[in-house]
């Protein structure tokens, strides 16, 4: 049990890395929104390369945060049964849900993701706007983030595990709940 945590805290710490990329890429995208609207409207030109740099920028976002939300236990989950039940129970509810709905999904779309890809990157495709940019760089994150998904769902698994063993005290406060603000 050891080697797998150490292998959790490893994905976690991966996973923290590609989660301050996406909020930089969320800074990157907002300034370069503004500026891409002032030179716009203000200056009465255009760059399609930089409308396009924007949605990269918000796919960065959501592909590389996605793995990083679930290992800071923020993604979404129905609240109706989860609220109501013991911690152990919710261990067991995530567990569950992480062998037969996360981790199937997730590497399903990381290799179906995969080819559309490097279909891309071997074809050379590139925007069909003017002045667009190359498109491989934003399809790679499909794959990458499916990927990083999928390893945060085994080291989410692996201390739910610990949990239930009670093998590592800093893993008890997955069984901790709060109720979402709203």
């Amino acid at each position: 049990m050891r080697a797998l945590l150490a292998f959790s805290r490893g994905v976690d710490a991966m996973n923290d890395i590609f989660g301050r990329i996406a909020d930089w890429a969320v800074l990157a995208a907002c300034a370069i929104s503004a500026g891409n609207a002032f030179i716009r409207y203000g200056l009465s030109m255009s760059s399609n390369a930089w409308l396009e740099v924007q949605w990269y920028l918000f796919a960065a976002t959501v592909m590389l945060g996605a793995a990083y939300t679930l290992n800071r236990n923020e993604h979404v989950r129905v609240d109706l049964v989860y609220g109501s039940v013991s911690a152990r129970a919710r261990l067991w509810i995530d567990i569950l849900g992480i062998i037969f709905f996360l981790l199937p999904g997730m590497v399903l779309l990381a290799w179906m993701t995969f080819p559309f890809f490097w279909d891309s990157l071997i074809r050379g495709e590139g925007s069909p706007n003017a002045g667009g940019l190359l498109r491989w760089p934003v399809k790679i994150l499909m794959p990458i983030g499916f990927a990083l998904v999928s390893l945060q769902g085994l080291s989410e698994l692996v201390k739910r595990i610990a949990t239930l063993r009670g093998v590592d005290p800093a893993t008890a406060h997955l069984a901790e709940y709060h109720r979402p603000e709203q």
